[in-house]
């Protein structure tokens, strides 16, 4: 038997913990796939997009599952917590590994900051005298003692703020579908399922702009690749992670094209606009006031909920790198909690760009930070279908053992996420106001390079190639 057969059931320790049981890595998925990039953000898409929005959502969402079914295969051919850096660096090679893995740390830095400000402007809600930078760093600091703790206290915290999230959603759509049927509260008299083409059609700004919303649509479903971080510390990687995955299409269906349904046929689109939650709205709008406040409180759960994966992803992403001998060493040390805090520490310390952001630009802070975390999570899906596209031509080749996991569609779907993807760039790149993120990204790739080039002059032997070529010289 070679390296390249061993059972993922003896896959080597990686350290940590294997403290998060079946609810905790269901309901991470979950959380995932509801974020700020919902509740916050697709008040900016409505007002671009219109009703249309709720397709750009759907054929996002079809995207994300080819992009998850491709992850899957890989973490059922070998469950690692570096996932997509290592998938990267066995597939392609160390470089991508590298640039992966930094560039994942990146997203989640990043998005931390998005979070931080959404809360921020959630907090607005009820306290409108308190600045958003102290908001945002009071917040900070909670959820980074949440993360030093242990992974068992990062998964409880996570199961019950998804917990929220998802009751909160399912009773929306159910108020929703009771004024639409009923046609009680403030809003029934004008609640009704033709709101979705009454106001100048389904494309009312022209199906370009539609597809102009794209770049923000994906930002709402950055996390969803979270439960392939989670594999090195699931109980049981094999029955967990392809149950989280296969029900993504139901998530999306349910929290996205159905809550966004539901809202655009109780209130028009013409009501919504930027930096403000179209869930808060439509409640606001139904008069009922007591309703606006606890969505407040969901949404501001939905971006504390967020941020939390984000430190407990960097911190596993940077330990990763440690152990390829990619970034500090100091980054690859558990603490006696079993948590990489030095590697958490730092990128919190780093999160903390956001609070200031909030001080110096507060009404474009989210603008900026979405369209960054965007372009990083964008190259991340790429390495993941490129790696399954490697994958899969290396099992064709009998070169590595099939997955038990299979992708529907093999490699072919992920060719098909892969020129989408090409094309939400491309979109980025055409928009004034996102494109600030490419600019942020040539200035990252060169700090990449710089990087790696003292990387290889320090230590030689990580240009050699690792992966299918490996196993094509084993026994």
């Amino acid at each position: 038997m070679t390296s390249a057969q061993v059972d993922t059931e003896n896959v080597p320790e990686e350290g940590y913990e294997r403290g998060l049981g079946s609810r905790q890595v269901q309901m991470i998925a979950i959380g995932g796939a509801i974020g700020v990039g919902l509740f916050m953000g697709a008040g900016a898409n409505i007002a671009k997009a219109g009703p249309s929005i709720i397709l750009m959502y759907a054929l996002a969402g079809v995207v994300i599952f080819f992009i998850m079914r491709a992850l899957g295969e890989l973490l059922l051919y070998r469950p690692v917590s570096g996932s997509f850096a290592e998938y990267a660096r066995e597939f392609l090679g160390p470089f991508f590994g590298f640039v992966t893995g930094w560039t994942y740390w990146l997203m989640w830095v990043v998005t931390g900051m998005a979070e931080l400000t959404a809360a921020a402007i959630y907090i607005h809600f009820w306290f409108p005298e308190i600045p958003q930078w102290v908001s945002a760093l009071v917040f900070l600091v909670v959820l980074f003692g949440v993360n030093l703790i242990s992974v068992k206290i990062f998964g409880e915290v996570e199961f019950w703020f998804s917990m929220i999230k998802v009751t909160a959603i399912i009773g929306m759509i159910v108020i929703g579908l009771g004024v639409l049927t009923l046609g009680f509260s403030d809003a029934g008299d004008t609640a009704t399922v033709s709101n979705l083409w009454a106001h100048d059609g389904f494309f009312p700004n022209g199906i370009g702009s539609s597809l102009m919303t794209l770049q923000g649509v994906m930002f709402a479903y950055l996390a969803v690749e979270l439960v392939g971080v989670t594999a090195g510390e699931s109980e049981n990687p094999e029955k967990t992670l392809p149950k989280a995955i296969n029900t993504l299409p139901w998530r999306i269906i349910v929290f996205y094209v159905g809550a966004l349904l539901v809202i655009l046929s109780v209130v028009k689109w013409t009501e919504f606009s930027a930096g403000e939650s179209p869930f808060v709205h439509a409640f606001g709008k139904i008069g009922i006031p007591l309703a606006a406040g606890i969505v407040n409180f969901v949404v501001l759960t939905a971006a504390l909920s967020s941020c939390n994966s984000g430190m407990y992803s960097t911190g596993r992403m940077l330990r990763d790198l440690a152990s390829n001998s990619e970034a500090p060493q100091a980054f690859g040390k558990l603490n006696a909690r079993k948590t990489p805090a030095v590697g958490i520490t730092v990128s919190v310390a780093l999160m903390g760009i956001g609070v200031v952001l909030n001080y110096v630009v507060p009404e474009k802070a989210f603008l900026y930070v979405t369209s960054v975390a965007t372009a990083a999570g964008i190259w991340t899906w790429m390495m993941i279908l490129v790696s399954h596209i490697r994958y899969r031509a290396a099992v064709d080749a009998g070169r590595l053992r099939a997955s038990s996991f299979p992708a529907p569609g093999g490699a072919l779907f992920s060719w098909v996420a892969l020129l989408f993807l090409i094309g939400v760039t491309c979109m980025i790149a055409y928009d004034k106001d996102a494109r600030v993120c490419l600019y942020v990204a040539a200035g990252w790739a060169v700090a990449l390079g710089v990087g790696w080039a003292v990387l290889k002059r320090r230590n030689p032997q990580l240009t050699e190639r690792r992966g299918d070529a490996e196993f094509e010289k084993v026994g």
